[in-house]
């Protein structure tokens, strides 16, 4: 597995990296899962030069595509305006429509207030629900008050190992998915590459003529019913007590004109 860790901290060092590197150390414990880290920082000028010329440089275009490949995300932004930087957007801006569909995404925040808390709720989840990606339940925020303070430590738990589980979770369907597609396709091919049996029953011979096999009695079409004609008597069938029982499609038949 891999995770990508997506930071938009500015200032160096930054709560933002800190809280993001927290959580991927929570996220890949115990399991053999690679990290990435993506500082939006270092893309900022690639970032509006794609906007204006509809191009990624080198950088952004390695970084779209670890974003596009992974198989989770971690995404950290610091509050501004109570919502997301412009370049945490900007970034998301640029990247695919399709690129995060299915995608499990822990969301982040840091901020200098915890009167900012719900800028998860009414501005990250909305934004990668629109995305498409699968958003674990527990999101963390991270006020200044937060660093050190009971708490933080056990939020950060619990979203990395939603995380986690997810990310297991899409890994393992995805590889029974892949392994089954696999089968079917040996399968397909090895059963077209035998000499089978034709259509007519005969066997299909190596140069590509057809045998047709030991003739058998070839069962004789039955003639059509004319319209308006009751069935034959043998259709018929008889109950005990003498009673005779006439199927109701056959006596609809013998009504019509």
């Amino acid at each position: 597995m891999r995770l990508v860790v997506v930071s938009a901290g500015l200032s160096v060092p930054s709560s933002t990296r800190l809280l993001a590197d927290r959580l991927a150390a929570a996220a890949v414990e115990g399991t053999a899962a690679r990290v990435e880290v993506v500082e939006l920082r270092d893309l900022a000028v690639e970032i509006a030069h794609h906007f204006t010329n509809g191009f990624p440089g080198r950088a952004l275009g390695s970084a779209l595509d670890a974003v596009t490949t992974a198989d989770g995300l971690i995404v950290v932004t610091p509050v501004f305006s109570a919502s997301y930087s412009g370049l945490f957007k900007s970034f998301f801006d640029v990247l695919d429509m399709d690129a995060l569909a299915g995608k499990p995404v822990l969301i982040a925040a840091t901020g200098g207030s915890a009167r900012h808390s719900l800028v998860l709720e009414h501005a990250l989840r909305p934004l990668f629900a629109h995305l498409r990606a699968v958003v674990v339940p527990t999101g963390v925020y991270a006020a200044s008050e937060d660093w050190g303070a009971e708490g933080l430590a056990d939020r950060i738990d619990r979203a990395a190992a939603e995380l986690r589980s997810l990310m297991t979770a899409l890994t393992a369907a995805a590889g029974t998915a892949t392994e089954a597609a696999g089968r079917a396709g040996t399968a397909g091919v090895g059963a077209a590459g035998t000499e089978g049996v034709g259509a007519a029953g005969g066997a299909v011979a190596t140069d590509g003529s057809r045998d047709p096999g030991p003739a058998g009695p070839v069962p004789a079409a039955k003639p059509p019913v004319p319209r308006g004609t009751a069935p034959a008597a043998s259709a018929r069938t008889v109950s005990g007590g003498g009673f005779e029982v006439v199927p109701f499609e056959q006596q609809l038949a013998a009504l019509r004109p």
